[in-house]
Parts: structure tokens; C-alpha cells; sequence
């Protein structure tokens, strides 16, 4: 399952609906992104959601 890898936030569920009251289900996925983290002095690609990115739960790398 796609999820942050900090935090867990994963997908969320829910319906669709349209005009006439159809109900259709669909997910919300979080916005996820790849990116070089330095971990114990170590660099490694994991996958964090946006919020975590802006909130400076996670220090990216600049190479």
C-alpha cells in the first residue's frame, strides 16, 4: 500500500457524488514524494508525503 513512510498517511475512501445522487466509490491518495533523506548519517530514498516535507519532519539531502 502506498503510504508515508514518516507518518503513515495512506489513502483515504469515500463516494462520488454526481448531480442526480449517483454514489460511486473512489480514494483519495496523499501527496506523495521520493525523496534523498539523511537518516543516522545515511542517505536513503523513501517515500514522504508533502506535509511532512514542509512541516521539517524529515531533512532532505542536496547533492
Amino acid at each position: 500500500m502506498r503510504a508515508c513512510e514518516i507518518c503513515g498517511k495512506g489513502p483515504s475512501y469515500g463516494h462520488t457524488i454526481s448531480h442526480a445522487h449517483n454514489v460511486t466509490k473512489r480514494r483519495w491518495n496523499p501527496n506523495l514524494q521520493r525523496v534523498r533523506v539523511n537518516i543516522n548519517g545515511t542517505h536513503k530514498r523513501i517515500r514522504v508525503c508533502t506535509r511532512c516535507i514542509r512541516s521539517g519532519r524529515v531533512q532532505k539531502v542536496v547533492s
